[in-house]
């Protein structure tokens, strides 16, 4: 059966370029599943786990929101930022999540609030992708 091209990229890179047979993306309703020729379709994304399916294989990428386009033959993922699950550095993203929550409980207002509250979303997106792959691999 042949697959569908994806690509995701970032405005700093590309993350991912191949063509794979099923990717599952983050919505920003749900997760959607994306198959070689879908509908046409464009999302907005929101954090977590995107999940790239590949010959029997599955790899997880740690994505914090951006938009998804599919064609019948191609599917975009435009992400604000996305890392493979392998590039996570699981004592960065702690490190991250606490500072952010310490930043929180100083009740900042406005444009602080909201950038504490984004930055412990990345963190735990990230950490959350970490725990699935490490439960995937017992499995």
């Amino acid at each position: 059966m042949p697959g569908i091209k994806l690509d995701i990229v970032t405005a700093e890179r590309v993350v991912y370029s191949a063509e794979v047979d099923e990717v599952v993306a983050p919505g920003a309703e749900g997760q959607l599943g994306i198959l070689p020729h879908h509908a046409p379709l464009m999302t907005i994304l929101q954090g977590g786990e995107l999940i790239v399916k590949k010959g029997g294989q599955e790899e997880s990428l740690a994505i914090s929101g951006g938009f998804l386009e599919v064609r019948p033959d191609h599917v975009i993922v435009l992400a604000d930022q996305a890392e493979r699950a392998e590039e996570i550095d699981a004592a960065r993203a702690e490190e991250a999540r606490k500072r952010a929550e310490e930043r929180l409980k100083q009740k900042p207002s406005g444009t602080d609030e909201q950038r504490a509250e984004a930055a412990l979303r990345r963190a735990m997106v990230r950490l959350s992708v970490l725990e699935k792959i490490k439960t995937r691999r017992k499995v």
